[in-house]
């Protein structure tokens, strides 16, 4: 089963940088449309950004566009974070969907319905903390 795990949080200064990855073990991730979202406690889950299997297309937040940039390499999916901000402080989780519209709609279907099936394709989550 396809099992995703993230990696590369930590803390760092407005204006730093980090990279999260997000691969699978024994699987390639390029087969695969890969959505990262985040989630800040007491806030909803935020889609920031999603790249296609088949074209490679990608598409961002507006919270993000122009700072991060999701990309892929050697079977993983990276998300380049640049110009880091303290808003950008939650958990990050990468998730397997079908497309990049299917990963929309399986975010908006946990969060309204609490279905749980797409949580079987979501990583743990890696901390992401922003603080001078």
């Amino acid at each position: 089963q396809l099992k995703l795990v993230e990696s590369g949080g930590g803390l760092v200064q407005p204006g730093g940088s980090l990279r999260l990855s997000c691969a699978a073990s024994g699987f390639t991730l390029d087969d695969y449309a890969i959505g990262w979202f985040r989630q800040a406690p007491g806030k909803e889950r935020e889609s920031i950004s999603c790249i296609s299997s088949s074209t490679g297309s990608t598409n961002y937040a507006d919270s993000v566009k122009g700072r991060f940039t999701i990309s892929r390499d050697s079977g993983k999916v990276l998300l380049q974070m640049n110009s880091l901000k303290p808003e950008d402080t939650a958990v990050y989780h990468c998730a397997a969907s079908s497309n990049c519209r299917s990963f929309e709609e399986e975010l908006i279907r946990v969060a309204l319905y609490g279905d749980e099936g797409p949580r079987k394709h979501w990583g743990q989550g890696t901390q992401v903390t922003v603080n001078s």
